[in-house]
């Protein structure tokens, strides 16, 4: 079975040194930055619009990454753009979304259509961001819907790249034990 899937002639484009796991699926119009890993049974389909994941991003297992197509409200859809530094909890659902730079998406965490999460944000396990819904930088944002919790620590800030860090280096064994 091939994981990584053309879709109306388009292909999946990986940048250096990416780790995709062979039980993930990758499907059509997605760009994955340099030293991204991708992990056991992630879904992503690029076929209505675009998926574009940043560098040294890692998306954990189980989650779905999906887009919306252009219509009469929305000309231009939801792609989904992922940032640098961003880490996607096990089972979390992206749909539609813009997540900027060093983001921590708790487990279970679901992101609609229009949501728009700034640079240096961690969102708790199992929060729902609702269509359209602006998270500012620099807060913990918890709940269904997600409410602003409280300011980030320097610590938390600090442990948004020392996460994404970690999984570049876990996917480093993994492509280093497959070699």
């Amino acid at each position: 079975m091939n994981n990584i899937r053309r879709y109306k002639g388009i292909s999946p484009q990986l940048g250096h040194q990416v780790y995709i796991d062979e039980s993930s699926v990758l499907v059509g119009d997605i760009k994955i930055g340099d030293d991204s890993s991708i992990w056991p049974l992630v879904a992503a389909r690029g076929d209505v619009n675009h998926i574009h994941i940043g560098e040294r991003t890692n998306i954990q297992d189980g989650s779905v990454l999906h887009v919306t197509h252009k219509n009469a409200d929305h000309p231009e859809g939801f792609p989904l753009l992922i940032g640098h530094d961003v880490t996607v909890g096990h089972k979390v659902m992206l749909h539609g979304c813009t997540i900027h730079d060093r983001v921590l998406v708790g487990m279970g965490a679901i992101v609609l259509d229009g949501a728009v999460i700034e640079s240096d944000v961690m969102i708790g396990a199992g929060s729902l961001v609702p269509p359209n819904k602006r998270l500012e930088s620099g807060y913990l944002y918890i709940g269904s819907p997600v409410k602003q919790a409280r300011p980030l620590t320097e610590t938390e800030k600090a442990f948004l790249l020392k996460s994404a860090n970690n999984y570049v280096d876990n996917k480093n064994d993994y492509l280093h034990q497959v070699s």
